[in-house]
């Protein structure tokens, strides 16, 4: 069946159709060469409509429509979609009175590491009242949803396609701690290992580097049955991906084997 797709289509949807489409829509703008990075584009892919991709690309929706149509999409132009404009919260308006501590991550990615456990570290030492300035070259969608869900506020920022500016405001009321729920007790472990033992896959990503293991756990996820679990065997607890599963309506549990040794189980409920 031909795929119909219009201004509220996701990019996700699209490439899945059609994964060949990935080079036609980098062709419109360099800005969506950040779609080749397959863990940006699980995570962005997803949630981006057509039309959000024609505002951040500077393009218009006719654009995409043009590259499209060759992988025979049908295209339904009669759908608008109006772009709301996200308010600049009130923390902004004050940006300049406030402590302001400001963390460029972007050397640290071209490196080849991973700046979670350093964002984590200067996380908690910003005091309520408090902005950390994240300097990065993509929206960190993952931490962004891990931090509001902990009390802080967000606002991004997109300077330019390898330059965004995030901001987290810490609320007076934020929680102290930024670690997520492990659910990691025994009993429970036991449980759902025990529910799933003849219905399990297992995946070992402790040897692979960022982005490698997120990425390898979300395509494992994309082939698994909904009456089937995922174990996961990991060198740490994998805070950016937990909230991610959160979003796509998985559960988990976790149960720390060691400093350098985490296992998990990924199922829906």
């Amino acid at each position: 069946m031909t795929m119909t797709i219009n201004s509220n289509t996701k990019i996700g949807a699209i490439l899945k159709e059609a994964p060949g489409a990935l080079d036609a829509i980098i062709e419109i703008n360099a800005k969506f060469e950040k779609l080749r990075n397959p863990i940006l584009r699980k995570l962005m892919a997803g949630r981006t409509t057509l039309a959000t991709a024609s505002k951040f690309g500077n393009c218009e929706l006719e654009d995409f429509y043009k590259k499209l149509e060759p992988f025979g999409f049908e295209i339904d132009r009669s759908i608008a979609h109006t772009l709301e404009e996200k308010k600049v919260p009130e923390f902004m308006s004050s940006l300049a009175s406030r402590q302001l501590t400001e963390l460029n991550v972007r050397p640290v990615l071209a490196s080849g590491e991973d700046p979670l456990n350093i964002i984590m570290s200067k996380i908690k030492t910003i005091e309520p009242g408090g902005i950390l300035k994240i300097i990065n070259s993509f929206e960190p969608t993952p931490l962004i949803l891990l931090l509001e869900k902990k009390g802080f506020e967000s606002y991004v920022e997109h300077i330019s396609s390898d330059h965004v500016n995030t901001y987290f405001y810490k609320r007076s009321n934020s929680q102290a701690s930024i670690q997520p729920k492990t659910q990691n007790t025994i009993h429970d472990w036991d449980d759902v290992v025990k529910r799933y033992e003849s219905r399990i896959s297992r995946i070992d990503v402790r040897e692979l580097e960022m982005p490698q293991p997120m990425m390898k756990i979300l395509e494992a996820l994309d082939h698994m049955a909904n009456d089937t679990a995922l174990m996961v065997y990991h060198k740490r607890i994998p805070v950016f991906l937990l909230p991610e599963l959160e979003q796509r309506g998985y559960e988990y549990r976790i149960k720390e084997i060691s400093d350098n040794e985490v296992h998990l189980v990924i199922f829906r409920n």
